[in-house]
């Protein structure tokens, strides 16, 4: 056994000594090109991967086969991967509870006991109560890989829907369940995507798109969207039609109702950004839909009502929005009413609890609360822990207690429950995570960018680091669909951490952290900035001692894959390893496939000829370099992704692999079973992080 033992570690002294002097020479897996072109605008441009496009065919299957063998032949040179693996199991192995949340008398919870794959919903019957399994997701499959999608409770909390969704995919089905028996109901829905219920009466609204055709699955196009009611006790097929606009079908309806149950609305968007609003009157038989909002130039969100007044949040004239109410008796904008206006912090959320309005602003990022009457007066404001991220304060206007959380990327959540009459919080569930948060500091810095604008960056060490240029380093960022990036806690991290590094992550414009300009700098023709943005990101840690260019990672998914795609072409030598992931690659048919034609609001579509010229000149497959030095890249996308199918990664580390000139490895990890990110199961997550962690630190020349 001993000699075993030493065996062992000399062949990893080895095969380390081996990557570092003297890289062995990579053959990857045959990609064979076709001739594809695609004339735009009188500009021919060649598609010699299309064939990848087809996840079904059997040459893709035999493509993903090889392409993962190929990952994970490499990969097993990595002697410290299993360490990794099994410190992160560790890390993962404590208790962790969600917000709680009361509907009804009862008080609802999720909980993991560490390592379950998806957590579990527990309901308190009163405060005093044991708690009780409610709903356990991880009897859904015998792998983990169906999720929980959303709970959805009718309004008098007889009954509780609730989504699944298997494999990570969008679609989902909805089942119900009678709260007071836990029986569940024979009601099954199908083939449903991006809809969640809507109750109202004796069943729920939602919208729907046409079941796809076979083969069509995971890559249709998502277009026609309807809203349909179901009646308890009905079946799926008889459901009633409520709206439905075949003129338009890339402008998408989904309905929501108040918490009374009485107000129908129908929202409609042409993408990602901007939606009409119209609202009916379920009190009143047979009562037409009221056009509130007509044009698709704003954001507006019904928070509830009192009454006949419906209570709205809007960037509607205000980029760091404002909070309404609308006489459904007189409900043209004219005769709105502002009730919290708008103020040079961007207001990110709002709710009516207790008879008070709740609402969370961004500050530089992080987190504060105020709290305002039905008239818009002020009461106080809420006394969070620290800087930090807080989220929660959700319930109905008659219960006088809710809950929060707060954290930041060195503090793990901890859940406080708030008096609303008193304004007193006290600590309700604090958080059992193996993090020594003292050890660590975080810090928030500006940095300037290429034209002179100041980007909000948080940084993250140990305390007394020794700050000397090596320091292995990993920065993260989004940048896109005025969606803010913020800095959460993420046990995952400790391993970076730990082992003496930095962690890095950058609020680009283009996200929503200051308000709708901040948006709009950073998408369709301005999209240039993000990338500008990022790259002085990295320059700034390496300008200030942080790091290296040859110890510098980066990581993004989705849009955020697009941006580690684009920087990795316009500098691919500031940085060691890259991690693209379920990027967003081909900017010129992004369109074609799923719910991607929504997205053409914030990236700008081929149809037009100038925003076919922003995309070409950026678009990550279209602008690898031949004969280009770039750095280690682990690419990686998932089998059932259906919103930025597979595809656009296929066609990347194909073209990725054959631009190569240097000796740094083009790999691509395909998920089986799992999708866009969301519902993934623990023993899956710690599995990818555990290789990414060792691709990282391994191609920095570094061992843990």
């Amino acid at each position: 056994m001993k000699n075993a033992t030493y065996l062992l570690i000399g062949s990893a002294i080895l095969i380390a000594l081996l990557h570092n002097a003297a890289p062995v020479p990579l053959h990857y897996p045959n990609s064979s090109r076709v001739d594809v072109t695609d004339n735009y605008h009188g500009m021919i441009v060649s598609d010699p991967y299309r064939w990848l496009e087809d996840d079904n065919s059997t040459q893709t299957k035999a493509w993903v086969e090889k392409q993962n063998a190929f990952t994970n032949g490499y990969l097993r040179r990595i002697p410290f991967r299993r360490k990794i693996e099994k410190r992160l199991t560790e890390l993962w192995d404590y208790p962790s509870y969600g917000t709680p949340f009361k509907k009804g008398n009862r008080v609802y919870f999720y909980k993991n006991d560490g390592l379950q794959d998806q957590s579990v919903l527990y309901v308190l019957d009163d405060t005093d109560s044991e708690p009780k399994v409610f709903l356990d997701p991880n009897k859904f499959s015998g792998d983990g890989t169906v999720s929980l999608g959303g709970t959805y409770f009718s309004n008098d909390n007889s009954y509780m829907g609730y989504a699944i969704q298997s494999a990570g995919s969008d679609w989902r089905e909805f089942y119900i369940l009678n709260i007071e028996t836990g029986e569940l109901l024979e009601d099954h829905l199908e083939w449903l995507k991006f809809s969640g219920m809507s109750w109202s009466g004796a069943g729920f609204y939602y919208n729907a798109f046409p079941r796809p055709l076979p083969g069509e699955e995971m890559s249709g196009s998502n277009k026609n969207s309807k809203v349909l009611y179901h009646r308890l006790g009905t079946k799926q097929e008889d459901d009633e039609l409520i709206f439905f606009d075949p003129k338009t079908p890339h402008i998408s309806p989904y309905p929501a109702t108040t918490d009374d149950g009485r107000f129908l609305i129908l929202y409609r968007s042409k993408g990602t950004y901007g939606q009409s609003l119209a609202v009916k009157d379920l009190s009143i038989p047979d009562a037409d839909f009221i056009q509130i909002v007509d044009d698709y130039d704003s954001e507006i969100s019904i928070i509830d009502n009192v009454g006949d007044l419906l209570f709205a949040i809007t960037d509607r004239n205000s980029p760091h929005r404002k909070v309404v109410s609308i006489d459904i008796n007189d409900p043209n904008e004219s005769s709105w009413k502002t009730i919290v206006t708008e103020t040079d912090r961007v207001l990110s959320g709002a709710n009516i609890v207790g008879g008070k309005i709740f609402t969370h602003y961004m500050v530089d990022v992080v987190s504060e609360w105020s709290i305002y009457d039905l008239n818009g007066n002020r009461i106080r404001d809420v006394d969070l822990p620290g800087a930090g991220i807080s989220s929660g304060f959700g319930g109905r206007n008659d219960q006088m207690v809710t809950w929060y959380s707060f954290q930041s990327l060195i503090r793990p959540p901890t859940i406080y429950q708030y008096n609303i009459e008193s304004g007193i919080s006290k600590i309700y569930q604090e958080s059992m995570a193996k993090f020594d948060s003292d050890l660590f500091v975080l810090k928030q810095e500006l940095y300037t960018s290429r034209d002179g604008t100041k980007v909000p960056i948080f940084i993250a060490h140990k305390k007394g680091l020794q700050i000397d240029g090596e320091r292995p380093t990993l920065l993260y960022a989004y940048g896109g669909f005025n969606i803010p990036v913020r800095p959460y806690f993420n046990k995952t991290l400790s391993i970076l951490l730990e082992n003496d590094g930095v962690y890095a992550l950058s609020n680009l414009r283009g996200g929503g952290e200051y308000g709708e300009e901040w948006h709009k700098a950073g998408m369709l023709n301005n999209k240039q900035n993000v990338f500008d943005d990022f790259i002085a990101g990295a320059e700034y840690l390496i300008g200030r001692g942080y790091t290296s260019s040859e110890k510098l990672a980066i990581r993004g998914g989705s849009n955020g894959g697009l941006l580690i795609g684009a920087v990795l072409n316009q500098r691919p030598e500031l940085f060691r390893v890259a991690f693209p992931e379920v990027g967003v690659m081909d900017m010129l048919r992004y369109e074609q496939f799923t719910i991607g034609w929504a997205w053409a609001v914030e990236y700008g579509s081929v149809k037009e000829e100038d925003h076919f010229n922003n995309l070409y000149q950026y678009s990550p497959l279209h602008n690898i370099g031949q004969g280009v030095n770039y750095p280690s890249v682990l690419i990686y996308t998932a089998d059932h992704d259906d919103r930025v199918v597979p595809a656009h990664s296929f066609k990347y580390a194909a073209q990725l692999q054959n631009s190569q000139e240097g000796d740094s490895p083009i790999l691509i990890r395909i998920g089986i079973s799992a999708g866009h990110g969301a519902g993934k199961p623990t023993k899956k997550r710690i599995e990818e992080y555990a290789e990414k962690w060792a691709f990282m630190f391994y191609e920095m020349g570094l061992d843990i």
